[in-house]
């Protein structure tokens, strides 16, 4: 379990803490009866507050059989809250729900405690007790945090390979963990390391069984008790490269809405989201924003549910292709959306009213814009943000206009490090730079083609610092007031059981300038 970070420096230390109150209408609950552990999923916890954060578990005794012929009543789960992690201190009890409707899981929005405090919590339901897991909440909006520390993960195929990066990210401690997409791949994969169940997810019992054999990997369900999480989506928690409501294939578009829902649930049941996400008629509001003292701003973002169609894909599959831009007439069409009019607007309102010193934009997908295939011919993957420039466009200009403070995007999807700088127009040295990118690696996922990340390292590609697609591993961001400091963990494969971290670069950037630049 990792110690109290410098980041709770200014933590109350007082103990009159009140207990909560149980809800009558909670413990008018079925009180359920297991022959085993119905915890085997572990504990998770997200979405930090300055007076609570989300608590999540699922009761699932036997989770890789599936949910077929269980109890179609919500049951009760109790659950503690203590500032030890022996319980010897608890601060607050109370009784939730197992809704059966979401797979008996468990999206406990805790309120009423003090801020920038550690906690402990943990459940209990039908005679068993859950594991301990570690959370905490955040210092209110105008204490200034001292240091945060976040591993940012993305692509974590579970058949091509181990997770050795959330191990090393727990040894070099983190306080939170950013996850930017793919935590689950709908399909298999040629050359399996492990296996899970077989077939391509369709169902929502297809979806809850590919989750209950991501999240019994124990490396991972360290992770989620450790530290809370953020997390949004990309394509494969729902099908390869679709968009909005467009599938992969055309011959799959017919059934694909009833698809998207059910992976949409599934993808709700399994992670610690506050109720605000819980799936709607198919959609499930995603977005949102998380502030950490007058440190940090993290805006997470969806680019896949609200995206307008890839343009000019390769038939007869639709989605990701590397396009000529000069064979594809609507490739500046200024009505494409990446974002979404409404989630564009939310994000430039958070952008406009932000005081914090550091601007994080989370979000799954690479926004450099690098030709792919250098030649006389403008070359772009029309599935990333190169393949929506007037949306890029959009984005760079609303961050630009805000005047925010030191800003940064991340993104994911690539398997592959890329450190650059975003200037207002790109490939311009000319133009102002906006704003830094970091994209994180696969967790465990396969490698990108090698032309792609040469031509991120070509010499021409000025702003861009470093790329690699030879290695696994993750991001690890160290924040404190006067500067951001990035380290790239990579491994030289993922394929064994066991596997060492190397540092493969460093880079800062330091408050009130723009621009990344390395660091040793």
């Amino acid at each position: 379990m990792i110690r109290r970070r410098d980041f709770l420096s200014h933590a109350l230390v007082g103990t009159g803490l009140l207990l909560a109150p149980v809800a009558g209408a909670q413990a008018r609950l079925r009180q359920p009866k297991f022959k085993s552990d119905p915890f085997m999923l572990g504990v998770a916890s997200g979405y930090p507050q300055p007076d609570g954060m989300v608590l999540w578990t699922r009761l699932a005794p036997q989770p890789l059989r599936g949910i077929s012929g269980t109890s179609r009543d919500d049951w009760q789960v109790d659950y503690e809250i203590a500032t030890d992690e022996r319980f010897r201190r608890i601060v607050q009890t109370g009784i939730t729900r197992a809704e059966a409707a979401l797979a008996h899981s468990v999206h406990l929005e805790v309120r009423g405690l003090p801020s920038g405090r550690e906690f402990f919590y943990r459940f209990h339901s039908g005679g068993y007790t859950s594991p301990v897991g570690r959370s905490w909440t955040a210092v209110g909006p105008d204490m200034l945090t001292g240091r945060l520390r976040i591993g940012v993960a993305s692509c974590q195929h579970y058949e091509q390979g181990y997770y050795h990066a959330y191990r090393h990210m727990l040894q070099e401690g983190v306080d939170l963990i950013l996850h930017l997409g793919d935590y689950i791949y709908e399909g298999k994969t040629a050359r399996p390391v492990r296996e899970h169940d077989p077939g391509e997810c369709r169902s929502l019992e297809d979806y809850r069984l590919r989750y209950s054999w991501y999240r019994s990997d124990p490396v991972l369900q360290q992770a989620h008790a450790a530290c809370p999480w953020l997390v949004t989506h990309d394509d494969h928690e729902v099908d390869n490269d679709y968009a909005a409501l467009q599938a992969e294939h055309p011959e799959e578009q017919a059934d694909f809405p009833a698809r998207r829902a059910a992976a949409y649930q599934a993808y709700y049941e399994h992670m610690p989201l506050p109720r605000s996400a819980r799936p709607q008629a198919g959609a499930m509001a995603l977005y949102t924003a998380r502030s950490f003292g007058s440190l940090l701003q993290i805006d997470m973002l969806d680019t896949r549910q609200y995206r307008s169609p890839q343009v000019c894909p390769t038939p007869p599959r639709l989605g990701g292709s590397r396009v000529f831009v000069d064979e594809c007439p609507s490739w500046f069409d200024p009505n494409r959306q990446m974002l979404g009019e409404t989630q564009e607007a939310w994000l430039a309102e958070q952008l406009q009213r932000s005081r914090s010193r550091w601007n994080i934009l989370a979000q799954g997908m690479v926004f450099s814009l690098v030709d792919e295939d250098p030649g006389p011919r403008q070359q772009h993957w029309n599935d990333s943000w190169a393949g929506y420039p007037q949306a890029r466009e959009r984005l760079l200009q609303s961050v630009s206009s805000s005047g925010v403070a030191n800003p940064l995007i991340l993104g994911g999807d690539i398997h592959a490090f890329i450190a650059a700088d975003q200037r207002l127009i790109a490939h311009d040295t000319n133009s102002p730079l906006v704003m830094s990118e970091l994209v994180t690696t696969s967790i465990s996922s396969g490698p990108p083609p090698k032309k792609v990340i040469e031509a991120y390292n070509r010499e021409d590609s000025r702003d861009v610092h470093f790329a690699d697609g030879d290695h696994c591993g993750y991001l690890r961001l160290d924040i404190t007031p006067t500067r951001l400091r990035a380290e790239l963990f990579g491994f030289e494969s993922v394929r064994e059981t066991r596997a060492s971290a190397k540092r493969l670069a460093a880079f800062e950037v330091l408050a009130g300038e723009r621009g990344l630049r390395k660091a040793y």
